[in-house]
């Protein structure tokens, strides 16, 4: 192989970040000494934490220079890991990729083999990117849902309904044959009656101040938001009901009160898709195989090439993009 690839690099000057793609020196990667695995990269996303890395000094990342991307999928080239042979199509999230190790928006990526997922057999490469963190954090979402009690035909709210963990959670809801209720600023979205959406209610509702309890609506749900919009869906689920808490585009701080789950028995249930152990993840994947087709999956992605991130990244910032937005590395 070359001795240099191009990459997605970010810099600082002052406090100005400046992002462009640009050839990178092979032995820049870092070197693992446990199972170090060298990987082709074919596709990456651009999340949300991305889009904030690369918009935002210091929030995400905080070594310059650095090539961003928290997942990607390719193909292993060189491994000295036993679970890893040249050629296997894997994909990688989480574990601190892109924000403290280097990450995706890259040719070439090379972490630890214990970060690593085999793809499903048969699950195409670009498929396995779109469906990526937010498809896995959906699906675990779902999995502590189900297991807190939670069936199908039971009305579960989905906030932040548009992004990446919105979409897939009612994508997959829908599938599983509960009553899906999303929650957006963007009401009249074909994008999401497409997805399966049954219900449809304005983000406003619950944002503003909270009630210690209020009127039970949701036997569930699926927060990506936090801040005062979670606080108000504690205080808005059913008796015995569970609410999975993934993200805080709202903000990190809970403005609620011990009502909702010791007058009501509410569970509160965190969803950690960053350190998650590979079996989880494995028996997550293997779901999503099951559950997810490409013509679902093609229907909410929308493709750029490398050089068109740092654009997109601000789109996303300022709250343009709906679905998924999956980097293509080799045009």
């Amino acid at each position: 192989m070359n001795e240099s690839f191009q990459a997605l690099v970010l810099d600082k000057t002052d406090d100005h970040l400046h992002a462009k793609v640009t050839d990178v020196k092979l032995d820049a990667l870092p070197k693992e000494e446990d199972g170090n695995v060298l990987v082709e990269v074919h596709y990456s996303a651009l999340n949300y934490k991305d889009a904030l890395g690369l918009t935002e000094p210091g929030k995400i990342i905080n070594q310059y220079p650095f090539i961003p991307g928290c997942e990607f999928v390719g193909k292993v080239v060189e491994s000295d890991h036993l679970d890893f042979k040249a050629g296997d199509e894997v994909i990688a999230t989480g574990f601190g990729i892109g924000e403290r190790h280097f990450g995706g928006f890259s040719q070439f990526a090379q972490v630890p083999g214990n970060w690593l997922v085999k793809l499903p057999k048969g699950m195409d490469m670009r498929d396995a990117i779109t469906i990526g963190t937010p498809g896995l954090t959906a699906m675990l979402s779902i999995d502590a849902l189900e297991s807190a009690g939670v069936r199908p035909g039971e009305e579960v709210l989905v906030t932040g309904a548009t992004g990446g963990v919105g979409s897939f959670s009612i994508i997959l809801l829908h599938k599983l044959g509960y009553h899906v209720i999303a929650s957006t600023g963007k009401t009249d979205s074909p994008y999401l009656q497409a997805l399966g959406v049954d219900t449809v209610i304005d983000r406003h509702e619950l944002e503003g101040a909270v009630r210690p309890l209020a009127r039970q609506r949701f036997d569930a749900a699926i927060d990506s938001i936090g801040g005062a919009t979670l606080a108000n869906i504690l205080s808005q689920t059913r008796y015995e009901g569970a609410v999975a808490a993934c993200g805080l585009v709202g903000g990190s701080d809970l403005p609620t009160t011990v009502y909702p789950f010791i007058l009501r028995g509410v569970k509160l249930i965190g969803i950690d898709s960053v350190m998650q152990p590979i079996v989880r993840r494995l028996k997550a994947w293997e779901r999503l195989d099951e559950l997810l087709d490409s013509n679902v999956l093609n229907h909410m992605i929308h493709e750029i090439p490398l050089h068109d991130i740092p654009r997109h990244a601000e789109a996303m910032m300022r709250g343009e993009l709906s679905g998924r937005t999956v980097v293509r590395i080799h045009d």
